[in-house]
């Protein structure tokens, strides 16, 4: 990690579950942030997940700020979730002893073969709205003042038009290049051309730069 350091990049990792003993190696190796999302409400996280129960999550994210190292976590929208399910989902996070440094709001990309991917197939009218999308980024923008927004999966879906009501509404950071794990994602030619459309542009200064090719924006 030390060499990633000299290049000014930060480094971050999603490696699920974390014991204690776990995240202090990765501190102590110099990692920057972790990767784990809650995915979705305290409520509707049994609906979704079954391998893994909530608090297991919350206590990794509690042994990954014990050991100094930047929590970086968010969730899905758009899994058939209701309204009150996205205000549980922002409000644990807004409510963790300290606010994440980075909150990734990604909309779900169903899969076909999937269960989920077959149940939006099936059922068109469980796909969150593109407003209701925005509202979303907002209301994590009014909990988490200092946090960085993350614009994250499902852009590549998004119009420009949505994806300029999300940068209004507060999201200031994305996730750039061809491919975003295992789904298309818009390419930095085709972000470069929306910034300029909008009057965007990176921020600057001595900050790294994230080894994940997210991309800070300036106000």
């Amino acid at each position: 990690m030390l060499a990633v350091e000299e290049r000014r990049l930060e480094t971050c990792m999603t490696l699920g579950m974390l014991s204690k003993e776990q995240a202090q190696t990765l501190g102590m190796a110099g990692l920057d942030y972790y990767n784990h999302n809650i995915d979705t409400s305290p409520e509707n996280y049994g609906n979704i997940i079954t391998t893994r129960t909530f608090q297991e999550r919350l206590d990794t994210l509690e042994e990954v700020r014990s050991a100094g190292i930047n929590v970086c976590s968010g969730g899905i929208v758009g899994m058939g979730e209701t309204r009150a399910d996205r205000v549980g989902f922002i409000h644990t996070l807004a409510t963790l002893p300290e606010h994440p440094g980075s909150v990734p709001i990604n909309a779900l990309v169903p899969v076909k073969g999937t269960v989920l991917g077959d149940m939006l197939a099936d059922t068109p009218l469980a796909k969150i709205d593109d407003i209701e999308f925005v509202r979303t980024v907002a209301v994590a923008r009014i909990t988490m003042p200092l946090s960085m927004v993350r614009l994250s999966a499902g852009r590549e879906s998004m119009s420009e038009a949505t994806q300029a009501l999300c940068f209004m509404a507060g999201a200031n950071s994305i996730f750039t290049g061809d491919k975003l794990l295992t789904t298309a994602n818009a390419g930095d030619s085709k972000d470069a051309a929306l910034f300029a459309k909008l009057g965007l542009k990176p921020m600057e200064g001595e900050e790294p730069m994230r080894m994940e090719a997210q991309m800070e924006l300036a106000e």
